[in-house]
This record gives structure tokens, sequence and C-alpha cells, in this order.
């Protein structure tokens, strides 16, 4: 069975970390510290997603208010809303083709227009780990 046949939503993350645009940044930042990630899908009361927020995100942002005097705000004032998504069907290796491509560690899974998942290069290596072992 080649790994083209494996179809990457077995392997999506369900449950995976996220915020919305209301949380604060410092609750954006303890949400990611906590959950031992690099960043988080910004989704909204409909389960639409609307941005993304990274360490990094979250460390300009620190740094910026530090020089203006003003450390603070929400994650909708510092998220990046430019967002590459993923829908439901494609195989393992289209989504690692669009993570490398894309540079992105992760990347949320989109059906009928709401949030569901995502897929990270972490899901993608654990997909290819079960190929080998079977």
């Amino acid at each position: 069975m080649p790994l083209t046949s494996i179809r990457a939503i077995d392997y999506m993350t369900k449950n995976p970390v996220t915020v919305t645009p209301s949380n604060s940044l410092f609750e954006a930042i303890d949400i990611m510290i906590t959950a031992k990630v690099s960043g988080a899908t910004v989704i909204n009361e409909r389960r639409e997603v609307v941005g993304v927020i990274s360490e990094i995100d979250c460390l300009q942002a620190i740094l910026k208010g530090t020089y203006h005097g003003e450390i603070g705000g929400s994650v909708a004032d510092y998220m990046s809303e430019e967002v590459d998504i993923i829908g439901t069907d494609m195989d393992i290796l289209a989504v690692a083709e669009k993570l490398i491509k894309e540079k992105r560690r992760r990347m949320p899974v989109v059906q009928n227009g709401k949030f569901i998942g995502q897929y990270s290069i972490r899901s993608i290596l654990n997909a290819v780990k079960e190929f080998n072992l079977k």
C-alpha cells in the first residue's frame, strides 16, 4: 500500500489548541505554553478560522509594547489573518507537500466553512511511522 493511499483526515488532530480573537495576548501565551505548542488557530464563535497566532507574533507584540509603554491587547490585535487552510479530501503526501511548500508547521482543516481540526508536521510523521510499522 503506497503512502498516497493514506487519508490525511485519519491523522488529523481533532482538538488542537485554539484561541479566540477576544482572548488577551497573555491568555494566548499561557494557552500555548501550557499546551507546549508554538502557535494556535484563531476561531470565532461560529467555529470559522479567522487567523493564527504564533509565539513569534506574541514576542513581537511584547517587544513593540515595551517600546511604546503598553504591553497587552487581544489576539485580534496581533494574529495573522492570512491563513492557509486545508480541506478534508487530501492524501497524506499532498498534505505534507502543502506544509512544506507553504513553510507551515500546522494548517487548520476546514469542512463546510467550519474548523474541524488541524494537520501538523507531527501528525504527518505519526502517519508515516504507523505506515512503516505495518
